[in-house]
């Protein structure tokens, strides 16, 4: 087993540091326009952080399992070499841009990511606010694992993601030189995609590189200002219904469905999904003929008993 430093751990320091930075430039250079900072929403994403520690202690028991069962089961093996780790860096920013993408277009994936989008500002306490449901993403590296990349390999690149993530949640810098923009997931790419407005909405879903949405048709540049947070803000400051609320609105629509078909889109397909003729105020609107129908069977007299 390859001996791997624990990169999130290493870089605690550094986002305490950075975060207490970013609070004083606010509070020497405020900037009317900028998000900034709200003691509520600042500790609620500091207390999801935390949260999200304990609760993916609890899901590496099975996820370990697994991925050391797929490891003894595969033939192949890579070494973690010099020259093979940035390979193995650059496969796991691949699998986790789809990873993210599918988090944003399933909607019971949508369910444990909506909680790193659920603040309406957007600072380095941003990054923090993490989910407490990760069991939706291992499936994505199972690849990794099949191809013979040791899971603690794996996860010294997921922390290595992670920590190079933090730095992208900022509204203090601005676009850098066009070389990294193109190439790299920067604060500018990053404010976009936490955006709720329309054109930016489901964009911008790289980790590390930028590359990837430039490849598969999924960037936007950063042009007018982002508004932060979700379509249909919770307004909440409570860690447990941050974490939960997805959840309980998927079950409330499974409740509600009309039919096994809606059951399944309705956790399966995209977040907005609606069936179609849905209202807000009733389940699939009646068709025309449906209710042509139902109007005769009201007003047409009954009939006679047969003697």
């Amino acid at each position: 087993m390859p001996h791997l430093p624990d990169v999130v751990l290493w870089s605690v320091p550094a986002f305490v540091l950075l975060t207490v930075v970013e609070m004083v430039s606010y509070r020497l250079h405020p900037d009317e326009d900028s998000a900034g900072y709200e003691a509520r929403d600042a500790a609620t994403s500091v207390g999801m952080g935390l949260g999200s520690l304990v609760f993916d202690a609890l899901w590496k028991i099975p996820i370990v399992a697994v991925y050391s069962a797929v490891y003894t089961l595969t033939p192949l093996r890579v070494p973690v070499l010099w020259w093979t780790l940035p390979l193995m860096l650059l496969a796991q920013d691949f699998f986790y841009y789809w990873s993210h993408r599918g988090h944003h277009v399933i909607r019971v994936l949508w369910a444990c990511h909506v909680v790193h989008h659920s603040s309406e500002k957007f600072n380095f306490t941003t990054a923090l606010r993490q989910p407490w449901t990760t069991w939706t993403v291992w499936p994505f590296y199972v690849p990794m694992i099949a191809l013979g990349v040791h899971p603690a390999a794996v996860a010294f690149c997921s922390g290595a993601n992670l920590v190079y993530q933090f730095w992208v949640h900022t509204e203090r810098v601005g676009k850098l030189p066009r070389p990294f923009e193109y190439v790299l997931n920067t604060p500018s790419h990053h404010r976009v995609h936490h955006a709720s407005q329309g054109g930016y909405l489901d964009r911008n879903f790289g980790g590390i590189l930028i590359i990837w949405d430039r490849l598969f048709r999924s960037f936007v540049p950063e042009t007018e200002r982002p508004v932060y947070g979700l379509t249909k803000n919770i307004h909440t400051f409570n860690p447990l219904r941050v974490a939960t609320h997805e959840y309980a609105a998927i079950a409330r629509d499974v409740r509600a469905a009309d039919s096994w078909s809606e059951r399944a889109g309705r956790v399966f397909r995209g977040p907005g999904w609606q069936p179609a003729g849905f209202t807000e105020n009733k389940a699939p609107e009646k068709t025309e003929a449906r209710k042509a129908t139902e109007a005769a069977k009201t007003t047409a007299p009954a009939k006679e008993p047969v003697a």
